[in-house]
């Protein structure tokens, strides 16, 4: 798979919560940090994504806002 996106950040999914419209994905991506990723439980469904699974997370955003 090819992809415009620069930022994919590998890892392992630790967790998969399931809501009704809505899957937050946890993935592991090393040294203790975890991303967490909202997609469609549809998407969650068609990738079959489950703990243990080797993905990427991958980023493409125009802006990254920084609050403190």
């Amino acid at each position: 798979m090819k992809l415009s996106a620069r930022n994919a950040l590998p890892g392992k999914v630790v967790d998969v919560l399931r809501g009704p419209t809505t899957a937050k994905v946890k993935i592991d991506i090393g040294n203790g940090v975890i991303v967490t990723s909202s997609i469609t439980t549809e998407a969650a469904d068609d990738l079959a994504i489950k703990v243990g699974d080797a993905v990427s997370a991958i980023i493409k955003s125009s802006d990254v806002i920084i609050g403190k």
